[in-house]
């Protein structure tokens, strides 16, 4: 049996995978930074909180991390209607990406927390900061340091996960290789295309987090290696 293989017809649709690699990179973006700062509240609660915000926390890390990242998505946008709450794919795609992501990024970014040296701490309310200066300027920045690569490729676990996003018409990546192979029949080189662009995707997303990171949100601190 001959095979014969026709990339052409899949990328002639270059418009519609192009589409869905930009979407993909946009839900990417705002997940990554919103479930980011909902990542850090939560760790801050888990470990500077009051008790009834500590268990609230640890209940919402518990529940996303335990279930299926699909059945948050279906929950979102065919639950929420239930209730009055009505939501376009997109944003409830983007709901669902930062919901997962800050119950994931909670306890990496716990553990960089949790790692801070107790005297350094002390230090700095030996200088009169306040609480909330000791956790943003002294606790935080080398916490996130730590943990960057950790956070990375979460990050990047989500972006992946995106694909599933597609099963509510949100028209990410998979979708438009869905929608090519359905008019084509080519379902093999669509697919195939599609795992390209996901895997130079996630590489270039990789090395801007990892360039972004130690520039943007620790001051300068490398996430490996010696320090200068």
């Amino acid at each position: 049996m001959r095979i014969e293989l026709d990339f052409a017809a899949v990328l002639s649709q270059w418009p519609l995978l192009a589409k869905g690699a930009a979407l993909t990179l946009v839900l990417t973006a705002i997940s990554a930074v919103l479930g980011l700062l909902l990542g850090v509240a939560c760790a801050w609660a888990r470990t500077r909180g009051p008790a009834w915000l500590k268990w609230l926390a640890a209940s919402y890390v518990e529940l996303v991390r335990n279930t299926p990242f699909i059945v948050q998505l279906y929950f979102v946008f065919f639950g929420l209607p239930a209730l009055g709450v009505k939501l376009t794919p997109d944003l409830a795609s983007v709901i669902a990406m930062v919901v997962n992501l800050g119950a994931y990024s909670a306890e990496i970014v716990r553990a960089g927390i949790e790692a801070t040296p107790r005297g350094q701490i002390e230090a700095a309310q030996s200088l009169a900061l306040t609480n909330r200066q000791v956790f943003t300027r002294v606790v935080l920045p080398p916490a996130l340091a730590k943990v960057w690569p950790a956070t990375v490729s979460q990050i990047i676990i989500v972006m992946l996960g995106s694909a599933v996003c597609g099963q509510i018409s949100t028209e990410e990546l998979s979708y438009a290789a869905n929608l090519i192979q359905s008019r084509n029949f080519r379902a093999f080189e669509a697919y195939i295309v599609a795992t390209a662009i996901y895997l130079l995707m996630a590489i270039a997303v990789r090395r801007a987090l990892n360039w972004a990171g130690p520039r943007w949100l620790f001051g300068g601190r490398p996430t490996g290696g010696r320090h200068g």
